[in-house]
């Protein structure tokens, strides 16, 4: 897989499987995928009931700082172990996952 083919690069992306994910992440992103979930119907009885527009912003302010500590803790497992796999293995792996690696960068720092 190049660097130069990104069909084949976005096949990959999409048809991987993770490495390994500690259980404990697992079950603590299960946890917090819920409560965002009752965090977002709670937007949107807010919105429905016609709350004061602040109170709803800060509670999607709210999700959205979750979301973001569930993607820190994917982040981080993917670097722990899909990541360093890859790297080690070498060659081409390698340098698909240097490709991965700053587009997941550069999409999640804006």
């Amino acid at each position: 897989m190049s660097k130069h083919d990104p069909v084949a690069h976005e096949r990959h992306a999409v048809s991987a499987e993770s490495v390994s994910v500690d259980a404990e992440i697992m079950v603590r992103n299960l946890t917090r995928l819920r409560r965002i979930e009752g965090q977002v119907r709670g937007i949107h009885k807010m919105v429905e009931d016609n709350r004061y527009c602040a109170d709803i912003l800060t509670q999607v302010s709210s999700v959205h700082e979750a979301l973001r500590a569930v993607a820190r803790e994917l982040m981080r497992n993917h670097l722990k172990h899909c990541a360093s796999t890859a790297i080690r293995a070498g060659s081409a792996d390698a340098e698909a996952m240097y490709d991965e690696l700053v587009d997941l960068m550069y999409k999640h720092s804006r």
